[in-house]
């Protein structure tokens, strides 16, 4: 059997069931068992993403209930478990994007799921009846700041899984493929939330224990276990991809010859004095001298395992450090993380306080029984998610391999800048219609936008050996606006009101799009041979500059 014939063989068995697939002529958004079976492993990450983080709105209002009889929670703890999850985020990128790049992505894969059910487990046994109010509030903002971190994790981490695995002509189909997962994450809360409240409405509505409100948080937040549990052990056993492997490597070979040529010109620089015509010796033999067992072993013996890593990981931050202190990169790296900056202090801004939202479309449940009030508030964050939300997540799967990334992060910013204007200039004159349909508007080109395409560039933009970290770095920035938005928004609108603020995010969206200018197209680039060509042009202009001396 021929190597091809054996290598299809593997590949129809399952056998190498995560590698990179072969052109097929197929259109992008169709997808082999293989990449379904990647969008499965990789994608549940951003379900959970979106159903924990999105899902406190509903589980802050039923802890209402349950803790303060139906008042309003305290302002600063509201914005503390709020803003909880993304503050763990931060720190869930910046880690695991920097672990994935120094120790591998299948050494890491998982962990950060194992942190999201710990986290998931220990906010489900918040000791509502043993603690006050305000200590509930705090034992859960906690360890939603423990489920962050591992919700953060997974931001470098699937993206770096992905792109390490995808075909270049479909890669950002498949980044956008699992980011759809957040809308679904989203949707799926919010309709598990409505379904258990109908389950609950004897209890609560009819028999009037509307303290069993905190029943139904503890179901829909446990229902997101599912998943995770699922897809934990395809997370733990996954290989490594042949692409990180390679840029691997490439990077010990690339590290392995700059400490030879150093040590070379060291022991050249140390004999320099005393060497004369007839008693030099030249460089090859200086390099055969370094090269001698007695030399090696005493190298070998010196370092310890610790010392070896420790040299490893130092090299892992230098070599970022060094690419990134080009302006050529650094202006790229800035471009991601300004884009989603700015687009997160919009986006998170309007999801995370639907409060205003739910409130312009007669659905901010201030009538009825407190049961009523529950399921009104509830079914409007559905009506919510679904106006644009799921629909704008497919119009980037279905596009981003024919317009780009570049034009739909731009055309994206400056259309949800419209709408945001519209909703901002005729905040208190748009009928209940005409501000659903803006709203809705403004919710698909967040997503089949900036939305979408923040996540996507910088899984693409980057080489492989830094892709993880520089995701993570860039992800964590726009947790960082996301953060801003859900500490100052509801200060800021009684402040200086909600027009105001929208204004605001209308501002943010014009400069995401400015910033984007910052950024190359991506469609069919692939960085791993674009930093080779650099690398190979340094080389070159070394040579030259060699010549020239001698």
């Amino acid at each position: 059997m021929s190597p091809t014939q054996d290598s299809e063989r593997e590949r129809a068995s399952g056998a190498v069931p995560l590698e990179e697939i072969e052109r097929t002529g197929k259109p992008a958004f169709v997808l082999s068992l293989t990449e379904v079976k990647l969008l499965g492993i990789a994608g549940v990450g951003f379900f959970l993403d979106a159903y924990d983080l999105f899902i406190i709105n509903p589980v802050l209002t039923m802890l209402q209930y349950r803790l303060y009889g139906g008042g309003s929670l305290p302002v600063g703890l509201h914005g503390f478990v709020n803003a909880a999850a993304n503050i763990g985020s931060v720190i869930g990128q910046f880690t695991f994007g920097y672990l994935a790049d120094a120790l591998g992505r299948s050494a890491i894969y998982g962990k950060e799921l194992m942190l999201i059910i710990f986290a998931t487990i220990m906010c489900l046994t918040t000791p509502t009846g043993s603690l006050s109010p305000n200590s509930s509030l705090i034992y859960l903002g906690v360890f939603r700041i423990i489920l962050g971190i591992g919700v953060g994790g997974d931001y470098p981490m699937s993206a770096s899984v992905t792109s390490d695995r995808s075909n270049l002509y479909k890669r950002g189909t498949m980044l956008a493929y699992i980011f759809a997962n957040q809308g679904w994450g989203s949707f799926i809360g919010s309709l598990n939330t409505v379904i258990v409240l109908a389950c609950y409405k004897h209890v609560m509505n009819d028999e009037g224990e509307t303290s069993k409100a905190d029943g139904v948080w503890r179901i829909v937040v446990a229902l997101s276990l599912i998943p995770a549990f699922a897809t934990l052990y395809q997370r733990l056993t996954m290989p490594e991809s042949k692409r990180f492997t390679e840029a691997r490597r490439m990077a010990e070979n690339q590290e392995a010859d700059l400490e030879k040529e150093i040590r070379v010109l060291k022991n050249v620089g140390n004999r320099t004095e005393g060497i004369t015509a007839s008693s030099s010796r030249s460089g090859s033999e200086i390099e055969k001298e370094d090269r001698s067992p007695e030399r090696a072993s005493t190298e070998e013996v010196s370092e310890s395992p610790e010392a070896i890593a420790t040299k490893k990981d130092k090299a892992q931050i230098g070599e970022f450090i060094a690419y990134f202190s080009e302006w050529r990169h650094a202006r790229v790296l800035l471009g991601t993380c300004i884009c989603w900056f700015l687009l997160d202090i919009a986006f998170y801004g309007i999801n995370l306080n639907q409060n205003v939202v739910l409130t312009q479309i007669g659905f901010a449940g201030k009538t009825g029984s407190d049961w009523e009030k529950l399921f009104k508030v509830s079914t409007g964050n559905l009506i919510v998610t679904a106006l644009g939300f799921v629909p704008g997540y497919y119009a980037t799967v279905l596009t981003i391999e024919k317009l780009g990334r570049k034009w739909i992060q731009i055309q994206g910013f400056l259309l949800a800048a419209l709408f945001l204007g519209i909703l901002a200039g005729k905040f208190n004159t748009l009928s209940h219609a005409a501000f659903i349909v803006n709203f809705a508007f403004l919710q698909f080109f967040f997503n089949f936008g900036a939305n979408a395409t923040t996540y996507c560039y910088p899984a693409e933009v980057f080489p492989t050996r830094f892709r993880a970290f520089a995701h993570g770095i860039s992800a964590a920035s726009g947790k960082a606006g996301a953060i801003i938005s859900a500490l100052a928004f509801n200060a800021l609108s009684e402040d200086i009101g909600t027009p105001a603020v929208l204004w605001i995010f209308f501002g943010c969206c014009i400069a995401g799009a400015f910033f984007t200018l910052l950024l190359p197209e991506v469609k069919g680039r692939d960085p791993d041979l674009v930093l080779a060509q650099e690398i190979r042009e340094a080389r070159a202009n070394k040579q030259s500059l060699k010549g020239v001396v001698s």
